[in-house]
């Protein structure tokens, strides 16, 4: 058995959206599914008999039988699971809530403890609730695509779960998460292994080949709605870091990008001492090929300038287009180290730039670089001790 326990590095802030979403589902555990576990469905419940037709029951059954084999709680799922056969607006959200038992609750609970933290960090406290709740019921829809016909209720936040997972994978790639690994009598101990590899083998071992060599039916598992949810978390991260890619800038009102300028124009300004009109410029290149025309050392001369004049959007913006456009550029140790001090002036990014600052550690042949970068991680490790409280530069 394989079981994650806890993630490193943590952004070291409260996660209050993470805690409010695991108190609810322990309230709804609590006050709806362990009660109406423990006792018989209602005979006059109009939903007993059309439950009772969905499992294949024909004619009279005794109360015996009844009081033996249901519990009100079966009949609760039957009408606020998800059941694809039947599309119901409520329960595609009220699904999200309820679960199986103890152990599918607490399962899904730790996941969404150890992921959830980097991710609401990342997003906020409102944009993660509303993103939860959209992988939820993307990852419910995703399932119901291959059983479109079925009368079999989906329950649980594991869907919902996986999409933050999707997001963990493309936002964190060198986070590491401890493991606990029992394989008794041979093997009881804790790993830290790549975040990268634990949510890999979550998604190809734990779903997708099951997912592909057996029905939901036979294993009790939908996997179909934890590789939709995870599937909607990469994309969502993919398109909103491309809108923010291309966003304006918005800085002082006073300053703002120059569009319908010509890329040959930029190096000679920056020859003449024109930093700013260069920058302006620059930043109002649309296209990629444009940008491109623009010599690397020009292009990080002009991020290093808006970064001294406290332009910070701005420079970040630079370095984040360096990185994407010219992955084998020479520079490209020092567009990461920039980016990465950048983003540690918000104590929301600071898991962010703890990567980038790695990124900077693993590319530099430069001794300065990467003496540079490790102060900052010291920094991030400070930013934690303090409980999340934004550091002076």
């Amino acid at each position: 058995m394989l079981l994650p326990i806890a993630d490193s590095p943590n952004s070291g802030s409260l996660p209050k959206a993470t805690w409010l979403l695991i108190a609810l589902n322990v309230v709804v555990y609590l006050a709806v599914t362990l009660p109406a576990s423990m006792r018989p469905p209602a005979l006059d419940d109009p939903l007993l008999t059309e439950y009772l037709r969905m499992l294949g029951v024909q004619g009279p059954i005794s109360y015996a039988v009844i009081r033996d084999q249901l519990t009100a709680y079966d009949l609760l799922i039957f009408r606020y699971g998800f059941r694809p056969a039947d599309f119901d607006l409520i329960s595609l959200f009220s699904s999200i809530f309820l679960h199986a038992g103890f152990f599918h609750l607490a399962g899904n609970m730790l996941f969404l403890y150890i992921f959830g933290n980097n991710v609401e960090h990342r997003l906020g406290f409102l944009k993660f609730l509303c993103a939860y709740l959209f992988y939820g019921v993307a990852a419910t829809l995703f399932f119901a695509l291959f059983v479109s016909g079925s009368n079999v209720p989906l329950i649980g936040a594991s869907g919902a779960i996986s999409g933050v997972m999707g997001c963990y994978f493309l936002w964190f790639p060198r986070n590491r998460v401890n493991v606990f690994v029992f394989l008794f009598p041979f093997v009881i101990t804790t790993l830290m292994i790549p975040a990268r590899w634990v949510l890999g083998f979550y998604l190809l071992v734990d779903n997708i080949l099951p997912f592909l060599v057996s029905s939901s039916s036979a294993t009790g598992v939908a996997h179909g709605a934890h590789i939709g949810g995870f599937l909607a978390g990469l994309g969502l991260v993919l398109v909103s870091d491309r809108i923010r890619l291309a966003h304006p800038i918005k800085n002082a009102a006073n300053w703002s990008p120059q569009t319908g300028c010509q890329p040959g124009s930029i190096p000679q300004d920056v020859a003449a001492g024109e930093l700013a009109a260069a920058s302006r410029c620059y930043l109002g290149l649309e296209q990629t090929r444009q940008r491109l025309e623009v010599p690397p050392q020009t292009a990080l001369a002009l991020g290093d300038y808006l970064l001294e004049k406290g332009e910070h959007k701005a420079a970040l913006k630079v370095f984040r287009r360096f990185i994407a456009e010219r992955p084998n550029s020479s520079g490209l140790d020092r567009a990461y180290l920039s980016a990465g001090k950048i983003l540690l002036l918000q104590p929301r990014y600071a898991t962010s730039a703890y990567h980038y600052l790695l990124s900077a550690i693993d590319l530099t042949s430069s001794p300065t670089i990467a003496a540079e970068a490790r102060t900052e991680i010291s920094r991030i490790e400070a930013l934690q001790r303090r409980g999340g409280r934004p550091l002076v530069p």
